[in-house]
């Protein structure tokens, strides 16, 4: 099977936004889907969680435990192995580590994850996780963030985030209008793929879904992961970096880099970085051809215009024809939809080893856009793809649990204000 990036996992996202954090109660979801939800429980563990540490951080550990040297790279593989081959979710199941050891991780250290305090199911197999993150302080109340996985007959994708909410504002993305609370650590955006294999079954010992779906040729249910979630990833460069290293290690979780994808909506200067320091495929959430459109729709244009975008882009030091950079283009009715557009989209990738892959804009409350008619993004489609380049048109998918692209929002601090005024006025 081919092990580059293919539609499944890249026609995902809208301005590098796929789905946003979901604080939603579940009166606010769908009804058509069944929702699990655990408002009673409270995630605060006292420790910081070692699952998604990278290796630096538990060799880091074991010498506070005072591990000698000499051991330190013995006993960082053995915990490793346990934690991403294993999934282990307890010290007491490493039995290759000494008792004492064990017993002193334990007392000091968890293995804790992320809360789901939601699941959904689509009726198209899509899946989706509410997950409450760890407080950071004694101020935080657990930050909410979603993760999305994507079923398909020979590969399944994780969607995952990098941030909580998000500093851009692209008009057209729901995500847009949320604003910024924090990065996601290396751990925090790790911690999504632990979670969701463990809910995929994906562990020795675990038994797999009889809900939704998952794919039937494939060797694991997770083949593909992309940063399209919430949030900007070259905004949280070293956690995202530090990340995709956990995520590509062999010896752990194993995905390789050519399956992980990381979306960005421009952030020039950390282009050539990411590919220096981490190596996984490229997206580009393009969405016009002009810079005067792209600075409304993609405002961050502002500081780094197309020109330089696709400098960066040629310049990346992972593309090639075997690793070609997607560029996302959401279609707009009478914005950015014309044959002209199309013609000029061609000529400005010109050299770059590229696909484009065209996205129906989904409404939101609120939007003042539509989506392209359907004969205008197939005309579209026609002659991108006659000028040599892949433009398949992405299908919705999950629409039914709010899980289309760009049209999620955080309601959280909506919802407890809605709450505070309820309190103040009984």
């Amino acid at each position: 099977m081919d092990s580059s990036p293919s539609q499944g996992e890249v026609e995902k996202s809208v301005g590098g936004c796929y789905m946003t954090a979901m604080n939603l109660t579940a009166d606010l979801l769908p009804s058509s889907a069944p929702v699990r939800r655990d408002d009673d429980a409270t995630l605060t563990p006292p420790r910081v969680s070692l699952a998604g540490a990278t290796r630096a951080e538990l060799a880091e550990t074991l010498r506070a435990h005072g591990v000698p040297e000499r051991e330190v790279k013995m006993r960082v593989a053995q915990l490793w192995h346990w934690i991403y081959f294993q999934g282990a979710s307890s010290f007491d199941a490493m039995l290759n580590i000494g008792k004492g050891l064990r017993s002193a991780l334990a007392a000091h250290e968890n293995l804790a994850r992320p809360q789901v305090v939601t699941e959904q199911v689509s009726q198209d197999g899509t899946r989706k996780w509410l997950l409450r993150l760890a407080p950071v302080d004694a101020n935080d109340k657990g930050a909410e963030v979603e993760c999305v996985y994507i079923p398909e007959s020979d590969r399944g994708t994780l969607c995952i985030s990098s941030q909580v909410g998000c500093t851009l504002t692209c008009r057209f993305c729901h995500t847009g209008t949320q604003k910024l609370v924090r990065n996601l650590s290396s751990r925090e955006i790790v911690a999504q793929i632990i979670v969701a294999r463990e809910r995929l079954g994906d562990f020795a010992g675990l038994t797999p879904p009889t809900d939704g779906l998952l794919p039937q040729d494939a060797a694991r249910p997770i083949t593909n992961i992309v940063f399209m979630g919430m949030g900007e990833p070259l905004y949280n460069f070293d956690n995202v970096r530090d990340a995709v290293g956990v995520l590509s290690d062999g010896d752990g979780l194993s995905v390789s880099k050519r399956r992980i994808t990381v979306s960005t909506a421009g952030v020039v200067p950390q282009i050539e970085r990411l590919g220096l320091e981490a190596g996984p495929m490229l997206a580009i959430s393009l969405h016009a051809v002009r810079d005067d459109l792209r600075d409304v729709l993609v405002p961050l244009n502002k500081k780094y215009p197309i020109k330089d975008l696709l400098a960066a882009c040629r310049a990346y030091p992972c593309a090639s024809n075997a690793r070609r950079i997607t560029f996302e283009y959401v279609m707009l009715k009478g914005v950015n939809d014309s044959p002209a557009e199309a013609r000029e989209l061609v000529r400005l990738l010109k050299g770059i080893p590229a696909k484009i892959n065209l996205i129906p804009f989904n409404p939101w409350p609120g939007t003042q856009y539509e989506c392209s008619d359907w004969e205008k993004i197939e005309a579209f489609s026609e002659i991108v793809f006659n000028a040599g380049y892949a433009s398949p048109v992405r299908t919705p998918r999950g629409r039914d649990i709010l899980a289309a692209c760009g049209q999620l929002k955080s309601e959280t601090e909506k919802l407890r204000a809605r709450a505070r005024l309820a309190t103040e006025t009984d």
